[in-house]
């Protein structure tokens, strides 16, 4: 099979791999279909986050993909399912036209999806995305008793987890959601969902944030970009007591270095979010899937240019170069 091959930081190719056996109990084959490139994926391929098994690793570092299951060891997923694939980051193969996974990271598409069209393949593989940011979400503003005061939310970065970030804050009743970017084409996205959107570094984000929150600051900061300068901004943009969520991976592994001063003189909450893929029964997914295919969540933006397999390494780059109007790239093997 053709797959991707991620030799050192810096460089990706396409190659041929033996095809992937199911040979374990558990253990699935899936025919991809589609996948679709991460930030996190620029990070492992140019950012020097580059696992110490990816070189060996088909597909890697993709794992956001939809696909057909083609070989089952498992009692719960049969051949000839569709699925949507989300295996751990570190160890995605999406980037291959066979990927072997477990059932354990799979969730079968809704009754009814259509191998044959394209295009709401490419919506439900979505979910991926929009399932790390659901369950980042109920990690930065889970339910409390009282409710806290919801009115500024700032998203820091208007890629497609951005994006859905804007989506969930409004969907949550924050009376402001305010989403900076250096891509107009992303801003105005972002404020056909209902954002105030902030140029930068044309616009001042925290001046901003001062209008619209007259002055108290954000109440939820999301750093959706993954850069140390951003999280130091988001930890000042923040109100008193607010929440800042770290969703971007770190620039690198290792000590960073974070405000603390300012975060403990303001008693704020600093919350990561990693690992949806290991969330029990992988619920933010399935409910991802399920707004999606029921028309509740717009992911319409996200369905940009499609590549070959062959042409990874060009998306790859064009990725990484954060062209107009590229929110999501699709590599379809």
């Amino acid at each position: 099979m053709r797959g991707s091959h991620v030799p050192a930081t810096g460089t990706i190719t396409v190659t041929d791999w033996p095809d992937p056996q199911a040979t374990e109990p558990g253990q699935l084959v899936v025919r991809m279909l589609h996948a679709s490139i991460c930030g996190s994926d620029l990070h492992v391929v140019f950012h020097g986050l580059l696992h110490s098994e990816g070189p060996r690793r088909p597909g890697y570092p993709g794992h956001e993909g939809v696909g057909v299951v083609v070989q089952s060891r498992s009692p719960h997923v049969r051949e000839g399912s569709l699925v949507l694939t989300v295996p751990q980051g570190e160890m995605g193969g999406c980037f291959a036209e066979l990927q072997l996974v477990d059932d354990r990271h799979v969730v079968e598409l809704p009754a009814g999806t259509d191998p044959t069209d394209s295009r709401q393949l490419r919506r439900l593989m979505m979910a991926q995305q929009y399932g790390t940011c659901l369950y980042a979400m109920r990690q930065f503003w889970p339910v409390e008793t009282p409710a806290r005061r919801a009115h500024t939310c700032v998203v820091m970065g208007a890629g497609s987890a951005g994006l859905f970030f804007v989506e969930e804050a409004r969907r949550l009743g924050f009376e402001h959601v305010v989403a900076s970017d250096l891509d107009p084409g992303r801003l105005e996205v972002a404020r056909g969902l209902g954002a105030t959107p902030v140029h930068v570094p044309e616009q001042d984000l925290g001046e901003v944030v001062a209008e619209v929150s007259g002055g108290r600051g954000a109440d939820l900061v999301i750093e959706a970009v993954g850069h140390d300068v951003l999280r130091d901004q988001a930890v000042d943009l923040a109100a008193d007591r607010g929440v800042v969520g770290f969703f971007g991976l770190p620039e690198r592994h290792g000590p960073t270095d974070i405000p603390l001063w300012t975060a403990f003189r303001k008693n704020l909450r600093l919350q990561c979010s990693v690992a949806a893929q290991a969330e029990p029964g992988l619920t933010s997914f399935r409910e991802a899937l399920r707004r999606i295919s029921e028309g509740e969540i717009d992911v319409e933006h996200c369905l940009g240019p499609e590549l070959p397999l062959e042409r990874l390494p060009e998306a790859m780059q064009r990725a990484e170069e954060h062209r107009p109007g590229d929110i999501k790239l699709t590599v379809t093997p």
